[in-house]
């Protein structure tokens, strides 16, 4: 066979240098990973996908494989968070070219199997190294210096002895047969017993092998053909001395301080007094502006808000970002009611109801009782399948997190009763700590397929803690829920007290039975001990707990009833109001609430909290206990929770409301306070939505007209004070932004083709920001929010602040003008009342008036005749 010598010392040479260059680069690599690049894991599905399967279509030789651009952003639409490019989805659609580099990296050099290049220059220096070409020069300067070099061989030319090789290779002809061996999981580890037994009594007992010889392995080899080839040995070498940083031979290592002597010698030499007299001026002058100036404000980003308008900041509509929905659990049901996690990203909470009817959940209570409603907790890392499931007693309308401890959640059913729940034990599976299936796993673990445990895989039901009684709750379907702050409780009469525990533990319900109810989830206290240590006292025997539910709340259980029951009678008439949504005065913001879960971070325990006696208790004066409420007639009241104490009788009675606005030609279905403005709410309901201002007594600072479509939800922006969005019944969202329109929205954009039911933001960074809409279809859409309407201006909050306060100044005088015109109206109406008043004169007989008329017809012609005469034209 043909083999090759080393040819000359120039050829190797550059052979060295192209070495040398990819070394330095990979040497550079292994230090940091560059920012022009992303580390990642390809799952086999994406190799497969995109052919690059490692140590096959990509080796250790040859690591680099172009993949296109357009394939990338399908397979993220196909698959979208299971992508293993959504990361860096982005990055992707930003990439200026068609093709995109993809390295194998076999070596592990930045921590993972693969990584992409992300900008250009980075794919050419990695395809194309630069050859040195100033160092070739260098070189052919210094030949006329005698410097021996070690000669170096030439790269190895092929003649086609190669091919000779490949054609002895063995190829495989097919694919590979791979076989499945599986074993019921049951008879792992289970004893084996043998036995004996008659070979001749059993079919097929036994079976004889009988050597035979076989002509395959009896044939004589003749000839064989082999192909060889001598290469020299290439060895790869490397030094360097030792680099040592250069520093002076004198070196200070201690201050060197002043004496008290010299320190006063220098204090009072007249150079230091020249000194201060030459720069006081200047000093002065510097001050004087830091005053007058702020220094650190940032005056580029201030110029920067006003490129929306330009380059990619234009983009105003949002986009889709995720969307969930189950095949079984919200088949034929609809959402009521969404919250975010407060303190896990990227957690979504859903409550699914059927959609049915009144009469079609009578006719359909017994198919209702087996498929119990569920509320559903879905996460961005898996949007196919709810990570945790809670079982409901009945369908849930409204649900909170508590602000004192996320892991425990409040609900309110249509049947009246207020259900806890305790996800403390599923906490790791929500914040993905668990593999895909929900079991902890390390990553040296590995389970073989088949093997799965199917229990792990299922998404888990929790069970509530506890339920309210029946008959000592609502009579009907509990519409709004929410936590009382953590700074003060209410007595029984309504009373605010301080909350010496320091966590929230009362919470306020409404439902369309005319009433408000306050409930306290402590042990409550009767005479001198708590409830709790006397039935500990005369039942020693610890509570059945079949289901595994946390016994946090068992004194609560179909025992808990309200603190406070608060009736709305109406203002000038018999009977009562029927509310819907409620909003507190002290109701914090999702804004606020995300603040007081990141900065709390001791989680109370609930089971050892009492209920104080009131007797210890100091009242809280600056708690304002008015609150706004609306009903399912279209009505805001603005009414008082605190009771009244009647004087004869001694009774405990609510107040009626202070006042009653009838705005809303439908039911209200949101009454929220705007989370920069504690005194700004928006209420929706019907065709119309109003924002009112606390303490403005008259009417809505704005009112909307009537729009074509029903309104059925609304909610503040979390980042910008000016911008609010209203759900519509058509399946679409329009966007309000005070700051650009006042009569009209400045965008809508449709979402679904079903009726929104659920509107929440979220903020997860300054970059990203979230909107949560539901509909009735049964469908969760996480929308992402453009920067136009994420970003506020630099001094937004003022100029609506400023918009609200003029339109106060108008209804002012509106309202002015309103008294006006009804005191001049007064005016001219007793004017005409007191001319009416007046005597009338009698009327005159028919003669009379003839004889009038008679008398001056006859001074007529008397004055004619004077004229007459006076003109010359008669005779005396």
């Amino acid at each position: 066979m043909a083999s090759q010598r080393p040819r000359s010392t120039a050829s190797s040479k550059g052979k060295d240098k192209k070495n040398g260059a990819a070394s330095s680069i990979e040497n550079l690599a292994e230090t940091a990973p560059p920012s022009d690049i992303f580390p990642m894991v390809l799952t086999s599905a994406t190799q497969e996908l995109f052919e690059c399967r490692a140590d096959e279509d990509v080796t250790g030789d040859s690591p680099y494989k172009l993949l296109r651009k357009e394939d990338i952003v399908q397979d993220m639409k196909t698959r979208a968070a299971v992508s293993d490019f959504s990361p860096i989805k982005q990055v992707v659609l930003d990439y200026p070219e068609d093709e995109m580099l993809l390295v194998f990296d076999r070596d592990f050099t930045y921590g993972q199997s693969f990584y992409l290049v992300l900008t250009v220059e980075a794919k050419e220096r990695l395809l194309r190294p630069p050859e040195l070409e100033n160092e070739e020069a260098e070189e052919d300067d210094s030949e006329d210096y005698a410097i021996p070099t070690t000669p170096v061989p030439q790269p190895w030319v092929s003649l086609g002895s190669d091919r000779e090789i490949e054609d002895e290779t063995f190829t495989d002809s097919r694919p590979r047969l791979k076989y499945k061996i599986s074993r019921i999981r049951r008879e792992f580890g289970a004893p084996v017993i043998f036995s004996d037994r008659n070979a001749v009594e059993t079919k097929d007992g036994f079976m004889e092998c009988a050597s035979y010889q076989d002509k395959t392995f009896s044939l004589k080899e003749m000839e064989r053909g082999c192909g060889t080839q001598a290469i020299p040995d290439v060895i790869s070498a490397s030094t360097q001395t030792q680099w040592t940083y250069p520093k002076n031979m004198c070196t200070q290592y201690e201050p060197r301080e002043f004496s008290e002597e010299d320190k006063e010698n220098c204090l009072q030499s007249e150079n230091l007094k020249n000194f201060v007299k030459s720069v006081a001026v200047r000093f002065e002058l510097a001050i004087q502006q830091n005053e007058i100036m702020d220094v650190f404000f940032d005056d580029w980003a201030a110029l920067s808000e006003e490129d929306a308008a330009f380059g990619g900041k234009a983009d105003t509509y949002m986009k889709e970002y995720q969307s969930f929905t189950d095949l079984h659990h919200s088949k034929e049901r609809t959402i009521s009611h969404i919250n975010w996690h407060p303190t896990i990203p990227g957690v979504i909470v859903a409550a699914m109801t059927e959609r049915l009817s009144f009469e079609e959940r009578i006719c359909g209570s017994s198919k209702l009782v087996l498929n119990p409603s569920l509320i559903l907790f879905w996460s961005f890392s898996d949007p196919i399948n709810p990570q945790l499931m809670l079982e409901c007693p009945d369908d849930v309308f409204s649900f909170e997190f508590c602000p004192s401890d996320p892991n425990i959640i409040v609900g309110g059913c249509m049947n009246g009763q207020v259900v806890l729940w305790d996800i403390s034990a599923h906490v790791d599976r929500l914040r993905g700590t668990r593999g895909g299936g929900g079991k902890s796993m390390s990553n040296n673990t590995v389970v073989l397929q088949g093997f799965e445990d199917k229990l792990e895989s299922e998404t888990p039901v929790v069970r509530y803690c506890a339920v309210s009684g029946i008959d000592a709750g609502h009579k009907a379907p509990i519409t709004d829920i929410q936590w009382l702050p953590e700074g003060f409780e209410v007595s029984r009469t309504g009373i605010p007290i301080e909350n010496k525990a320091g966590t929230c533990v009362q919470i306020v319900t409404c439902a369309p039975d005319c009433c408000v109810m306050f409930w306290d989830i402590r042990v409550p206290w009767t005479g001198g001990q708590p409830l709790e240590e006397k039935k500990q006292k005369t039942d020693e025997r610890p509570l059945d707990n079949p289901h595994g539910v946390p016994n946090m709340f068992k004194h609560l259980d179909l025992s808990w009833k309200p603190l406070m029951k608060v009736s709305l009678p109406k203002i000038d008439s018999s009977g009562e109001y029927s509310p819907l949504k409620f909003c507190l005065r002290h109701n914090t913001s999702d804004s606020q609430v995300a603040t007081v879960y990141a900065e709390r971070s001791d989680i109370p325990d609930y089971s050892l909290l009492r209920v104080p006696s009131a007797k210890n208790l100091k009242p809280l004066e600056d708690i304002c206990t008015k609150f706004y409420v609306g009903t399912e007639d279209g009505e805001l009241i603005y009414t008082d929770w605190k009771m009244e104490k009647d004087n004869d009788s001694g009774r405990l009675f609510s107040p009626k409301p202070s006042h009653r606005y009838i705005i809303h030609d439908g039911l209200v279905n949101t009454v929220r306070r705007s989370p920069f403005f504690e005194d700004i709410i928006l209420t929706v309901g019907g065709w119309t939505f109003a924002i009112w201002k606390e303490g403005v007594m008259v009417s809505p600072i704005i009112l909307s007209h009537c729009s074509q479509t029903r309104c059925t939800k609304g909610c503040w922006s979390g980042s910008r004070p000016g911008v609010f969005f209203i759900g519509k019944e058509d399946g679409s969202i329009e966007v309000w932004d005070l700051l650009e329109k006042t009569h009209e929205p400045s965008q809508v954009q449709n979402i679904t083709t079903f009726q929104i039911t659920s509107i929440k933001p979220w903020i997860i960074s300054s970059k990203q920001h979230l909107l949560a809409v539901s509909d009735h279809f049964g469908t969760l859409h996480i929308l992402e929010i453009p920067w136009t309407l994420r970003s506020p201006s630099s001094n937004e909050k003022q100029s609506i602040s400023k918009y609200f306060d003029k339109e106060v100044d108008r209804l002012i005088y509106v309202e002015k003008r309103r008294e006006v015109r009804a005191k001049e109206k007064e005016e001219a109406e007793a004017e005409d009342l007191k001319r009416r008043m007046q005597p009338v004169a009698q009327e005159k007989s028919l003669e009379q008036m003839e004889e009038e008329a008679q008398k001056e017809y006859e001074a007529y012609l008397a004055m004619e005749k004077v004229i007459m005469k006076d003109m010359g034209l008669a005779e005396d």
